[in-house]
């Protein structure tokens, strides 16, 4: 196969559901602009260069449907030419489309891809504006369709993650998310223009254009702070929107290119996706899903745990993200673990996700000069995903 490589990588902020500043900006316009950016920050690249763009997208569907993969690169200003597809994995959805831009390059169907991921839970809600479980199979087995903070509390009572932990745990991310933040560290980030439609005199709105620089959803709070939070899954519970992922608007990309498309226009490989791995696990407590995907991407890759120098592991849920670090014995390596924060003070853009962590560990990783990171979640309906970068 062909070396592929990774010549850039961003996204744009990530704004909280609904009271957020791309409450009123369509998912279209956020992934048309970071595709374009994208390109535009990539020296000796034009749109003409590109093949094909891989988008990913947890609830394709509504403002993200029609094939948003194929609109959204025409909307970018790309040519005709450069063709696109939507990929669902749900919350592994943008690390799909990275994986999936790349093979197309190795394999050399393309020499030049995009692999990027879009949700806006503003305007596509959890689940989508019409779920239909099917009747006779959600009767047998409803653990397929359970709500993702149900499946946090299995987690938490079935492994012991205590309450008090949980929300340790959640504040820290937030310490340390509004920290990068003030010091400049989401250097991953491009200012994205939102909009906001604005009435008028005559009774018309007009709509509005400003910058957003920064992720909306960093609220810095104390263990004690988030303890006093009522839990929303179970009364008898731990798990609290304190301590849990924030839901998210957003959207990131990646270029990946040939060794050889590289040589020809100068571009400048700054990585390459080494391994990638998915793996089932049960549906009722899918948030151990990274458990068992990031030992089997290290053995895909010939690598340990302690050759990782950034790992990235989405909080989906303080308790499953808690279980997976002491599970893979990675306690020892805090400083190593979501650097600058995570989900539970960023957020979790569903589909964008994988594509969202993958510009940050890049960026965490050039800033800590290291090698070798892993980006990882847990997936609705019962998975695990992980995949392993190398900074060149």
């Amino acid at each position: 196969m062909r070396d592929a490589y990774i010549v850039q990588s961003v996204r744009t902020p990530g704004c909280k559901q609904k009271r957020g500043q791309f409450n009123q900006t369509r998912p279209e316009e956020l992934i048309s602009f970071i595709l374009k950016s994208a390109v535009e920050r990539t020296k000796n690249l034009k749109p003409e260069h590109l093949d094909d763009v891989m988008l990913g997208c947890a609830f394709p569907e509504a403002e993200q449907g029609l094939n948003l993969g194929r609109i959204a690169p025409k909307m970018a200003g790309f040519p005709d030419k450069v063709s696109g597809a939507t990929v669902n994995r749900f919350c592994a959805s943008g690390l799909e489309a990275i994986a999936m831009a790349s093979v197309r390059v190795q394999m050399g169907w393309s020499d030049i891809t995009i692999g990027a991921g879009v949700e806006s839970m503003t305007f596509v809600p959890m689940g989508g504006n019409h779920p239909r479980p099917h009747p006779e199979y959600s009767g047998t087995n409803p653990e397929m369709y359970v709500s993702m903070g149900v499946t946090a509390e299995n987690v938490a009572s079935r492994y012991n993650v205590s309450r008090e932990d949980q929300d340790k745990f959640a504040a820290n991310s937030q310490a340390k998310a509004a920290a990068a933040r003030d010091k400049g560290l989401f250097t991953e980030i491009v200012p994205t223009p939102a909009y906001k439609y604005v009435k008028q005199a005559n009774g018309t709105y007009k709509k509005e254009q400003f910058i957003v620089e920064h992720d909306d959803g960093i609220r810095l709070s104390t263990p004690e702070g988030l303890g006093k939070l009522r839990t929303v899954f179970s009364a008898a519970g731990s798990v609290t929107a304190g301590n849990s992922s924030q839901t998210t608007d957003g959207a990131a990309a990646t270029i990946i290119a040939s060794k050889e498309k590289c040589d020809e226009l100068g571009l400048e490989p700054i990585a390459r996706l080494v391994s990638y791995s998915t793996i089932g696990c049960k549906s009722d407590e899918m948030g151990v899903g990274p458990r068992y995907a990031i030992p089997k991407v290290l053995g895909q890759a010939g690598l340990s745990i302690e050759d990782i120098d950034i790992y990235e592991i989405n909080e989906a849920f303080a308790s499953q993200a808690l279980y997976c670090i002491r599970e893979l014995g990675l306690e020892k390596y805090m400083d190593r673990i979501n650097i600058h924060g995570g989900a539970i003070a960023l957020g979790h853009p569903l589909g964008c996700t994988g594509a969202k962590l993958t510009a940050t560990c890049l960026a965490n990783l050039k800033e800590v000069n290291g090698k070798y990171g892993i980006v990882s979640m847990c997936i609705g309906g019962g998975m695990g995903a992980a995949a392993i970068y190398e900074r060149l």
